[in-house]
């Protein structure tokens, strides 16, 4: 089984963004940590990252015939910005039916208030916030145990 993880805009330049925010790990060490999260969820990890809207609906889209189709647990999501500002990939997720765990690095509820907000909260299968790039892991972890516990993937 695989798990798809899914980084937004921004992301690539984790490292060098407001270190102080959310650290110096790099997109490579947080692709590194989600493949060996997965392996030892007995899953493979799937890393993708786009600055750009469409192509995560895209791909949002494409795990929902994935999953079910029996051969992805669920997606992992850092929709960075666009969590609180996309309709768009609300509705790709609601639409699609994947499980999707939203995951964001630093705690979104301790910051500016324009990221209190999130329009994939109503939608998501679970949410992590503020651990870091640990975040990552407990959303792999959590994917892997919401299929486990329900017999395998759940499909409609």
């Amino acid at each position: 089984m695989k798990i798809l993880v899914l980084n937004g805009p921004n992301l690539n330049l984790l490292g060098q963004r407001e270190p102080a925010v959310y650290g110096a790990a790099t997109l490579a060490d947080v692709e590194s940590l989600c493949r060996d999260a997965a392996a030892k969820a007995g899953a493979t990890a799937e890393c993708r990252q786009s600055n750009h809207e469409g192509l995560l609906v895209d791909w949002i889209q494409e795990a929902g015939a994935a999953w079910r189709a029996g051969t992805l647990l669920g997606v992992v999501l850092n929709a960075g910005a666009y969590t609180h500002t996309s309709v768009a990939l609300h509705d790709a997720i609601k639409g699609s039916g994947v499980p999707v765990i939203e995951v964001h690095i630093s705690n979104v509820h301790a910051r500016e208030a324009f990221r209190h907000h999130s329009y994939l909260s109503p939608v998501a299968a679970g949410i992590v916030v503020g651990f870091g790039i640990d975040g990552y892991v407990l959303a792999i972890q959590g994917l892997a145990r919401r299929a486990a516990a329900a017999g395998g993937a759940v499909r409609t």
